[in-house]
């Protein structure tokens, strides 16, 4: 007999600390092998870090990361800061940047990838 998994939600506070979006990246993986989601690992992972290292560098207090899931099967990977602007979201987001360029590929992942 199956069984159905309630809804379930984490937050994790976090310093402005370089070592912070990898302690997440941590726990969150920790979480999602609990509850037994593991397969969502790598693109949790990825859309964590770069929210994470977005709330890092364009802030200079704390932040947090939230996991949630309401089904069995998605998951919502969410951040927060202490920024009082809000972001612009994805409709100003500007074109990718050169193949080269070191920075600024963030967002776009987070669209591609969150679905």
């Amino acid at each position: 007999m199956a069984t159905v998994s309630p809804p379930w939600s984490y937050t994790l506070q976090l310093p402005h600390d370089p070592r912070a979006p990898g302690i997440a990246r941590g726990t969150l993986r920790l979480i999602l092998a609990a509850h037994e989601m593991s397969e969502l690992a790598p693109t949790a992972e990825l859309l964590a870090t770069e929210l994470l290292t977005n709330s890092h560098c364009h802030t200079s207090g704390p932040y947090a990361l939230r996991v949630l899931s309401t089904e069995s099967d998605r998951l919502r990977v969410a951040v927060w800061d202490s920024d009082p602007r809000v972001p612009p979201g994805f409709s100003d987001v500007p074109p990718p940047p050169a193949e080269t360029a070191e920075h600024g590929r963030g967002l776009h992942l987070v669209r591609a990838c969150a679905g």
